[in-house]
């Protein structure tokens, strides 16, 4: 649906982009888990509400916000019905937007924990540095979805941890930072899915992304690579841990996706959205099975 037409909550909704906090939100969870210290209970604590918020609309919507704005140009040409380029919200507008968004966001990270409120800061700063000229991270190859997942898996984990387990040490976070990090390598592999969509703006603007740079096809093959090298990787951690059963369903969950990928080098261009909306379900239901099994393995 054309921007112009939409009411201004719905328009408001679009601009935040939902879809996209279901990732960050779910790291957050993962990292509660993996704390030891949540329980079903905590589902209906004040943190895990304001956790919810924090991962969900707040920060994530944010950092939606300041894409959008920095990447206009580019929408116009991939992507012109977005509220910025069509002509819906002004710049005036979403720069008070984004400016309030960021103040709530780091607010509330602050209630949950000081610490946490700091993080809400580094992301937003990673926003900026993936979408703002002239630094535009996502120019640069490897250097966009690097900080992409970064924001999206090892931040929130480590929140997520914090938030249940405020006497933390660096022993006690080790587990969870090894298993975001491995994560955090195969999410770099599914961002470069997601350059997929808007490879031909991409090279209109002089975006250097793995699609533009090496073609769809190796591109595919590079994703899958790191997709499945950092869930194999996780799984061989979990045995490492002494939680093997763990370790087994990890590395069963990398199979259907491993399956799927034939499709997606075969056709990259067709399959990138269905790949990610089948195998993502697989690849996230590895990230909570190493949570359980960080949990079960503290003493």
């Amino acid at each position: 649906m054309p921007a112009e037409s939409l009411s201004k909550l719905a328009l408001i909704i679009r601009f935040l982009k939902p879809v996209t906090w279901i990732p960050v939100i779910w790291s957050f969870l993962c990292g509660a888990v993996a704390s030891g210290a949540f329980g079903w209970a905590d589902l209906l604590g004040i943190k895990f509400i304001l956790g919810m918020l924090l991962t969900g609309p707040l920060a994530s919507g944010t950092c939606q916000m300041l894409n959008d704005y920095f990447d206009r140009d580019l929408d116009e040409i991939n992507e012109p019905n977005r509220p910025i380029p069509g002509g819906a919200i002004s710049l005036k507008n979403a720069t008070i937007l984004i400016a309030l968004w960021s103040v709530f966001s780091v607010i509330t990270g602050y209630l949950i924990h000081p610490l946490i409120g700091f993080y809400v800061i580094i992301g937003i700063v990673n926003a900026h540095l993936y979408s703002a000229n002239p630094v535009k991270l996502k120019k640069r190859l490897w250097a966009g979805n690097i900080i992409v997942a970064l924001s999206y898996l090892i931040i929130p984990w480590m929140a997520g941890v914090i938030a249940y387990n405020p006497a933390f040490s660096l022993s006690s976070l080790q587990p969870s930072l090894i298993v975001a990090a491995l994560f955090t390598l195969s999410s770099t592999g599914t961002m470069t899915i997601n350059d997929f969509k808007s490879i031909e703006g991409d090279r209109q603007v002089g975006i250097r992304t793995l699609p533009v740079v090496f073609g769809e096809t190796n591109a595919a093959i590079i994703a899958a690579v790191l997709i499945n090298a950092g869930q194999i990787l996780a799984a061989l951690y979990m045995v490492m841990i002494g939680q093997s059963t763990y370790g087994i369903v990890v590395g069963a969950l990398v199979i259907p996706q491993f399956l799927l990928q034939f499709s997606l080098v075969k056709s990259p261009g067709t399959m990138d959205v269905r790949y990610n909306a089948i195998a993502q379900n697989f690849l996230v239901g590895g990230m909570l099975v190493c949570a359980f099994a960080i949990r079960a393995a503290k003493p």
